[in-house]
């Protein structure tokens, strides 16, 4: 019996201890350069819950905010209760305050919103049921209370209802009032009214437009107006930049940065900007985007936004790049049912659920740590360290585009060019790839001169010999040269293709080939300027849909309209002249995907250029060769080109709806089928 309990009570403290981890009640992931997540470990994990019982002052009763102060005091708004709740870092209860002396009244809140400590040691809270902001001091005592703001500049049905303020080192207010659209209401140091800031842009919906332009008076104005979209919360940086979100998500710009002049300053440099979820459904009762409620100012340009729709917090650095994001509705310990506001505590982040009547604590993982100290030693200029941190993240999660990002940059620091640039392709930033290609083609461009100048001359000397057979074979009558002389001279060339039958089918067949392998070509081996996809994901076959079946498709369809409209031209011929047609994009193929790989970003104009000047050439054969070929004039060939084009679409939905009906024939088919052998079973 004895060596039982002492075998029991060995293995009780070897168990105990191993540290306890819990798995996160949310999945992990990140979102990549096409919008698809991508599985990832959890960032931070729920290490302690706090409730108003837990910390002996009664039950919390709908909070709405809370405010982190420097020292790291927390000042939790609990609305329902009128009161604030003031505790330390560690959440020891230092005050209560739920009444204050007003000159010769004891006064309280009625629904407060918003609350802000200052730098300078000042509580300010949105009164929002009394229409004022109250001033104390961080223990409770009364300073001032100032009320509406006032100026002939104000509309007269302006009401204000302040619910969130931040405060900036000035003393000057910015304030959001609900129900008002025309932007951050700003109050100088001494409460005066100074105008408004950052008004969102007024978003217009095309229909509801039209149908404006053609209604009556007393149509229009029962119908709703073109408002801007109201902010919902504000956050303050140390650089007296404000944060400002909108909970109206179909907005491209939810959370934004603005400047003491109220111009929008927030980074966007990624694939997608800052706005919570990328990818989402619009079925079930949480569909649509994210809904964005609140939004906090991290150190180094990193800031976290809070999605309520879903539970989700997002952050991001500086640059606007995803770095990690975690959370979810639910009932579970670190799951949330109505979170309402998002802080910032050292490396901790805090989330209130005014749902649940809490605020839930969340430590970073080793790979949320890891993350969030590379981001900061790569702001702060320490390469070296960045590096390894970044690499130590690569360990945690192969698919974290940001890792290549980061030690690409410092790479690029320490004037590692070619190691720059694999690591931004990897991590699919196209414009610091360039900067780092730059230098690198310099570098190459001087150390190789010699040889390039030698291949310069050759080059030059195949040309002069490639022109001279040239014009020896241009004696020589073929279908080939024929094809080259309609591309410069396409009303004497088309009038010989139809009337002199120097035009072939094969070679149209072969223009067509050939341009769909340069294609092929162009999209696999494009520079990644041009082209930042992975290899994998391109599918030759692809190209079919985007040449060879367009082609054919547009020969059959002005072949049906010219028909009708007493075209002379032959089915044989659209093909033939649609085919010469195609050869100045041949043309333009080779040297598009030798520029592509010698481009830099503010070269890339060139490439566009060349590829109008190949697009437009086509359009011009194209439409000469339906001119001559038909025996059209100019008009009646311009109304036979755009009845092809709706011909075509017209071809291309009635085959959707085929494949789509023969889909819904074989599913039907396949039920039955599936609930014979079902009843066959059963007998």
């Amino acid at each position: 019996m004895r060596k039982i309990v002492t075998l029991f009570l060995f293995l009780f403290a070897a168990f105990g201890a191993v540290p306890t981890t819990f798995a996160a009640p949310y999945d992990g992931y990140n979102y990549g350069e096409y919008g698809e997540p991508e599985a990832a470990p959890a960032p931070y994990l729920p290490v302690r819950q706090i409730t108003g019982t837990g910390l002996n002052i009664g039950s919390f009763k709908t909070p709405e905010d809370f405010h982190i102060s420097k020292d790291g005091h927390i000042f939790l708004l609990d609305s329902g209760n009128g009161r604030i709740v003031v505790t330390d870092k560690n959440w020891n209860v230092l005050h209560v305050i739920d009444r204050f002396q007003n000159g010769d009244k004891n006064d309280t809140f009625k629904d407060p919103q918003g609350i802000f400590v200052s730098d300078r040691n000042r509580l300010f809270v949105a009164d929002t049921g009394h229409n004022r902001i109250v001033e104390l001091e961080t223990d409770g005592r009364f300073i001032r209370e100032i009320g509406p703001p006032k100026a002939d500049i104000l509309r007269d049905n302006f009401k204000y209802v302040p619910t969130k303020l931040v405060v900036d080192t000035a003393g000057r207010f910015y304030i959001v009032s609900k129900g008002v659209f025309d932007g951050i209401i700003e109050l100088d140091a001494d409460g005066k009214f100074t105008g408004f800031i950052g008004v969102n842009p007024v978003r217009v919906d095309p229909v509801e437009l039209f149908w404006k332009q053609i209604s009556t008076k007393a149509q229009r104005d029962a119908m709703a107006l073109f408002i801007p979209v109201e902010f919902n919360n504000i956050d303050i940086d140390g650089e007296d930049f404000l944060y400002v979100t909108t909970s109206d998500g179909s907005s491209y710009e939810p959370v934004r940065r603005l400047n003491p002049s109220g111009a929008d300053v927030l980074r966007r440099e990624f694939w997608f900007p800052p706005r919570g979820d990328i990818k989402f459904t619009f079925r079930g009762t949480r569909q649509g985007p994210s809904t964005i409620v609140s939004v906090a100012s991290d150190t180094n340009g990193m800031y976290s936004i809070l999605d309520s729709k879903r539970g989700r917090i997002f952050s991001y650095d500086k640059d606007g790049k995803l770095l990690y994001q975690f959370g979810a509705l639910g009932e579970q310990f670190g799951q949330f049912k109505t979170p309402v506001e998002v802080g910032i505590l050292g490396d901790d982040l805090v989330v209130l659920d005014r749902g649940l009547n809490h605020l839930t604590v969340f430590e970073p993982t080793r790979y949320g740590k890891t993350i969030r100290d590379a981001v900061i030693e790569n702001d702060l200029g320490n390469d070296d360290k960045s590096v390894v941190l970044w690499q130590k993240a690569l360990k945690l999660n192969r698919n974290l585009e940001m890792a290549y990002l980061g030690i690409g940059k410092a790479e690029l620091v320490q004037n590692n060019n070619y190691s720059a640039m694999e690591n931004f392709k990897l991590g699919v930033h196209p414009e610091y790839y360039s900067r780092a290609f730059d230098r690198y083609r310099k570098e190459w461009l001087w150390d190789h001169f010699p040889a390039l100048a030698t291949a310069g001359i050759v080059g030059i000397a195949m040309l002069i010999t490639a022109f001279k057979v040239i014009r020896v074979s241009d004696r020589e009558p073929g279908a080939v040269r024929s094809a080259w002389h309609t591309v410069f001279r396409p009303f004497n060339g088309f009038w010989d293709m139809k009337y002199e039958q120097k035009g072939r089918v094969w070679l149209t067949l072969l223009i067509l080939l050939l341009l769909t392998v340069m294609y092929i070509l162009k999209r696999q081996y494009s520079g990644f300027i041009i082209n930042p996809v992975n290899d994998v994901v391109v599918n030759s076959l692809d190209e079919l849909k985007f040449i060879v079946i367009p082609f054919f498709l547009w020969c059959v369809s002005n072949w049906a309209i010219t028909t009708l409209m007493d075209g002379e031209g032959k089915f044989k011929e659209i093909v033939m002249a649609t085919g010469i047609a195609l050869i100045p994009l041949l043309l333009v193929q080779g040297p598009l995907l030798l520029f592509s790989r010698v481009l830099t970003l503010k070269e890339i104009s060139f490439y566009g250029l060349i590829e109008t000047f190949g697009f437009m050439w086509f359009i011009w054969l194209l439409f000469i060769g339906m001119l001559t070929v038909h025996q059209y004039n100019i008009p009646k060939t311009i109304l036979t080109i755009l009845l092809t084009l709706l011909v075509m679409g017209i071809i291309i939905f009635l085959g959707m709806l085929v494949v789509s009906l023969l889909q819904q024939i074989v599913s039907f088919g396949t039920t039955i089928y599936q609930e014979i052998m079902f009843r066959i079973g059963e007998g």
